[in-house]
């Protein structure tokens, strides 16, 4: 039709997704109903205040979890009820995660770091990891840091090296948590600044939880949440819902 805009492929596609804890004897709802569409290669966050269920979805959608009602697919595959050694299996084949507190592990240098989802999931040469992992660390600008440990980088090198680890397996998505929450302004944007090169470099869609308005203004879509429910969806230039 015309006029009409052509349907994107989508990386993430959810329908009507609940989740409720059990808190011993009662059921508490984190999240109800969500339905989302997020198309491949694009920006995407999550907004909403504290315990609004934006970190459930993160993690409902990064296979961390399980919902209780509603399907959830990413990169094409129904993820709902995959088991334990399945869900691990396909995060660490499809997903890659960024953290607010970087979760880099302490005794290891910047290069072990990124390299240690290689050893978990890809059989690979020492040869073809140095190579990828350099790679890497070049692209987000810390390969003269790779033999440092963690606790000798800034706080925006850090998450440089967040960055390169979550891309070390080449996924689909990267979902980050509150990405930004611990850098200073002007980190901060760079941080936002590499993740838009990358994903136009690599094609990688990437969904953000978040309170930053740097990111909110950076993004392709907004879904905005509150009380585990979706309150508002927009795009660049106007509504989706």
């Amino acid at each position: 039709m015309e006029g009409e805009e052509p349907r994107m492929e989508n990386i993430v596609e959810t329908d009507r997704v609940g989740k409720t804890y059990q808190v011993g004897q009662v059921g508490v709802v984190a999240l109800k109903n969500i339905s989302v569409q997020i198309p491949r290669a694009s920006f995407t966050s999550f907004i909403g205040p504290s315990g609004s269920g934006k970190t459930t979805l993160l993690n409902l959608i990064g296979c961390l979890d399980t919902p209780t009602t509603g399907t959830i697919r990413v990169a094409g595959k129904d993820v709902t009820g995959l088991g334990f050694v399945d869900r691990a299996k396909f995060r660490g084949e499809h997903i890659g995660f960024v953290f607010q507190d970087f979760n880099l592990i302490p005794v290891l240098t910047v290069f072990e770091n990124v390299e240690y989802p290689l050893l978990m999931v890809r059989k690979q040469s020492k040869k073809e990891r140095q190579q990828k992992v350099e790679q890497l660390l070049e692209s987000v600008g810390i390969l003269e840091q790779k033999n440092k440990l963690p606790s000798r980088l800034s706080g925006g090198q850090k998450q440089r090296v967040a960055v390169a680890r979550a891309l070390t397996t080449d996924p689909a998505l990267v979902l980050a948590d509150e990405p930004t929450a611990n850098l200073d302004h002007d980190t901060a944007y760079k941080i936002i600044d590499l993740l838009k090169k990358l994903r136009d470099l690599h094609g990688t869609s990437f969904i953000f939880s978040t309170h930053d308005t740097k990111i909110v203004s950076e993004v392709d879509r907004t879904y905005t949440l509150e009380d585990g429910e979706m309150k508002e969806s927009s795009v660049k230039g106007g509504k989706i819902l």
